[in-house]
């Protein structure tokens, strides 16, 4: 009698799914004009992207095929259903320039997958080149439940459009963003700073909620910026003295 077999890989591939789900369920949910559930859907997407990797690893069942769905399902969760998000709320009113300017944080992040696969030696990465779309995803979805209302305030809206534009450039630039570390006594020695972060963000979220999420990830995205011109700096100080 022939029994049915559950492969390790079948566990992050269900998380993997589900992730994709969600982001499918906020597009449903924001042309509706459930703003707040579609944006909540992109955090739990965030939720179970975190949660396939951890299975992948604890399974040992990380694969190329698993690579490959996990991508697929963030464009559909951090590229298509934020980039709707916002021009749901803000950027209809825009018309044609509207949709290229909401089409940006999609398609950037679609190259930003595409050469992160390419790329891609081994299941494990200390850094990402460009700035990960789950993390871009995020900063804009925390934005629209921070500050939209019935609309937003006119010096919020100043702030979409240059928030559209940094975020698609830096996910297909070449600024270098560490990856969150594996929780241990040895990672907490080794960037200590990282894990000090880690906890003041937590406190920042305890006292100003999801206002408090949106500024930790605009510090982590400047963060990045001035990481990656003072390490060109100093690169290219080093350049100069051995000339």
């Amino acid at each position: 009698m022939n029994r049915l077999r559950i492969t390790p890989s079948v566990i992050p591939n269900l998380f993997t799914s589900l992730n994709m789900f969600c982001g499918f369920f906020s597009i449903i949910n924001a042309s509706q004009g459930n703003y707040v559930y579609a944006c909540w859907l992109i955090f739990i997407a965030a939720l179970f992207d975190a949660l396939d990797g951890a299975m992948a690893r604890l399974t040992n069942s990380s694969s190329e095929l698993g690579v490959e769905l996990d991508s697929l399902s963030d464009i559909v969760s951090f590229g298509a259903a934020p980039s709707f998000l916002l021009y749901s709320t803000y950027y209809y009113q825009l018309n044609t320039i509207g949709i290229i300017l909401t089409s940006l944080p999609l398609i950037a992040g679609g190259f930003r997958l595409a050469r992160f696969n390419v790329q891609l030696v081994g299941f494990e990465k200390s850094f990402f080149t460009g700035l990960p779309i789950p993390s871009a995803a995020i900063t804009i979805v925390s934005f629209i439940l921070a500050f939209h209302s019935d609309g937003y305030s006119d010096l919020h809206s100043q702030i979409i459009i240059p928030m559209t534009l940094i975020l698609s450039f830096l996910m297909v630039s070449r600024v270098k963003y560490d990856s969150i570390p594996k929780f241990s006594l040895r990672s907490i020695k080794e960037k200590p700073f990282t894990y000090i972060f880690i906890l003041a963000g937590l406190i920042v979220v305890v006292f100003y909620r999801i206002e408090g999420v949106f500024y930790i990830f605009v510090f982590m995205v400047v963060f990045g910026i001035f990481q990656h011109i003072f390490l060109y700096l100093k690169h290219r100080k080093k350049s100069i003295s051995r000339d």
